[in-house]
């Protein structure tokens, strides 16, 4: 047997689960502009805002593993 007879099915669900990781991503960077009570471009660009970026980025932290972790059954 050749190796993609073999591990077919394993390539294409983890390729099939990374692109929906990544439209659930998009999906809550959309979102979340939204959700939020002031303009996010303008504390991140203009004011520079530091404890804005390091909450944002804890928030993308926490989805992408949250994200990971439905998408692997873990």
């Amino acid at each position: 047997m050749d190796w993609w007879s073999q591990h077919s099915h394993q390539v294409m669900s983890t390729v099939i689960f990374s692109v929906l990781g990544l439209v659930l991503f998009a999906i809550f960077f959309a979102i979340l502009p939204k959700l939020l009570p002031f303009s996010l471009k303008k504390e991140m660009e203009e004011d520079q805002n530091i404890a804005l970026g390091i909450v944002l980025g804890s928030i993308v932290i926490a989805m992408a593993i949250i994200i990971a972790a439905s998408v692997t059954g873990g």
